[in-house]
Formats: C-alpha cells, structure tokens, sequence
C-alpha cells in the first residue's frame, strides 16, 4: 500500500536524501534552495511512502483553489526513486488527485522535468496524467548542445573566439557579484525585465550551492565585458543568466565565453542547456534569441507544462 502525506519542514532531512538517491532529482529540488522564497509560496509539497519509505514526492505550492508543481522553480514535476515500477506511478497520481481534491482544490498545473536532465528514465507520471485526461497546455522551445557530438559553432562566432583571443581576454570565475548583476540588470533593462533572483537572493543560493551555482565572466583586463551563470547539476551545465556590455557586444565577449565552457570547462558534462526562447506561454517564439543559440550548436527541446482537473478525473 502506498499513502501519501504533506511535507513538514522537520522532514527536510528525509526529503533531501531522498531527492539526492532520486532518478530525476537535482539541487533544485533541496529544501533550502526550495526555502529561500517560502514567504512568496504557500507549500503544498507531498510525499509518497510505501511501507514507511520513500519512494516519490511532489514539490508544489498552492495559490486559492491552484496547485502548482511548483512556481518557484524552473520545473518541479514528481521526482521517482530508482527502482519505482510505473503501476506504482499509475497509483500515485491517484493518491496525489484524490488528496488534492479531498482539500477542495479544483486544478493542478504541472512542469515536467525535461528527459536530459533525468539520470535514469522517469517518464512514468506521463503515462499515469495521460491516463486521467491531463492537458498540454503550454510547450516551450529551449535549446541544448549534445556534448557528445556537439555540432561545429558557426563560422561568425568562431571569428568573434579567435578576435577575443587575439585581444587577449580572460576568462575568470566571478566573485564581486556586484559587477556582474550591473550588467545583467542594465541588459535586461532594455527588454523591460529583471532578471528572477535579486542580487540577495542569488548570493545567498551561491553560498549554499557553491559548486552548483558558479559566475563566469570575460575580462579585458580588470573590466568585465561579459558574463553568464551557471547552474551544473552534474550531467547538465545549464546557462540561468548571459548578458553582456556594449563593448564585449560589440567584441563578441559572449561567444568567447560559451566557447570556453563548452570546450573547457563543462566538457565532460552530457549537455550545455541554455533555456527557452519563448514567451505568452510558448505561443511567440524569439526568433532572433533562438539562432544565437543555434549558432553555438544548440538544438530544440521542448518544455512541456501540463494542466489537470482534479474534480472527477481517475484512471
């Protein structure tokens, strides 16, 4: 029999060991990277037991009559242990529909964790929400390069590495993190957005997940020109933030980079993730965004978000 239960803040430990044994977990999905906005989301995270072990959870919030799997993070689908058998999927989602229902909530929003960044196969909870009549609601474009057989940067952004090394800029981790989020919030500024994390918040996450989360940036000299950071989940480096000056714009400081941690420094790693390219739900695609990514190697990926009414619905 398996029984599912809300998550309490003194299960954190068991929570956190789970995820770190899970076939589709990652930092993300640690308490206190969870935690650090828990003032913003009210939790609704639930875990799935059979006999008294963990064998699933759900991070996920709630927002009125909502469930959301979960609007803090990139994407938060149910995270499955190893040896999980999908008829135990199959039952869990049912579990996960009936105890949400049960509480009067009417809709559960669900983002599904994309294939690559699983270790393992965990595709089971598709099967199961395919069952209960889920719908696909929203489809973004992201973009990827397969390190294994990365394809060739094109001839513009080979010319810009090799004008970056002729200029002799350094690449260098970033520790003033003030020069960098100056950067990033003016090129952002100009596209009317701020970037996801205050300068706070990202510090505080950097101090908690020193290895995870790392700063880059192109020096000329000791001015910075351009920078990115970098989410490593161990098999996937994923790019959360680029932006650039005008004078590493116009030098091609950026290019230079990727180039790097590509070649260099993420090499090892099964893919270089740089995100979406899409927007009003994935209905407007960024053309322009999107051959940048292309010109590195990079090739599509779709994220996918799912929507599922918890009234009525069984397998």
């Amino acid at each position: 029999m398996i029984s599912v239960e809300m998550y309490q803040s003194e299960k954190a430990p068991e929570w956190d060991e789970f995820v770190s044994q899970s076939k589709n977990g990652s930092f993300l999905f640690f308490r206190k990277y969870m935690d650090y906005h828990q003032t913003r989301f009210k939790d609704a995270s639930l875990l799935f037991r059979n006999q008294k072990k963990i064998i699933a959870v759900l991070p996920a919030n709630v927002v009125e009559t909502i469930v959301y799997s979960h609007q803090g993070l990139t994407f938060g689908s149910l995270l499955l242990s190893k040896k999980i058998q999908a008829s135990q999927v199959l039952e869990i989602v049912d579990l996960m529909k009936n105890h949400y229902s049960g509480l009067g909530y009417t809709q559960l929003y669900y983002k599904k964790i994309p294939a690559y960044f699983s270790i393992y196969p965990a595709e089971e909870d598709l099967y199961a929400l395919f069952r209960s009549d889920v719908q696909l609601y929203r489809r973004d474009l992201s973009s990827v390069i397969d390190l294994s057989s990365a394809l060739p940067f094109s001839e513009t952004k080979r010319q810009n590495v090799a004008k970056c090394l002729a200029e002799n800029f350094e690449i260098k981790e970033i520790t003033a993190l003030e020069d960098y989020w100056e950067i990033l919030e003016l090129a952002l500024e100009k596209f009317d957005a701020k970037p996801v994390h205050s300068l706070s918040e990202i510090k505080y996450l950097r101090d908690l997940f020193a290895e995870n989360i790392r700063f880059f940036g192109v020096y000329k000299k000791d001015s910075l020109l351009a920078g990115t950071v970098i989410y490593d989940f161990g098999t996937v480096a994923h790019t959360q933030y680029m932006a650039t000056n005008d004078e590493g714009r116009k030098a091609g400081a950026l290019d230079f980079l990727i180039h790097h941690l590509v070649t260099e420094v993420f090499s090892s790693r099964r893919f270089f993730s740089f995100g979406i390219s899409t927007n009003n739900e994935g209905k407007v695609l960024n053309d322009g965004l999107l051959l940048q990514k292309e010109m590195f190697g990079a090739r599509a990926i779709v994220l996918d978000h799912y929507k599922l009414d918890l009234i009525g619905k069984s397998r």
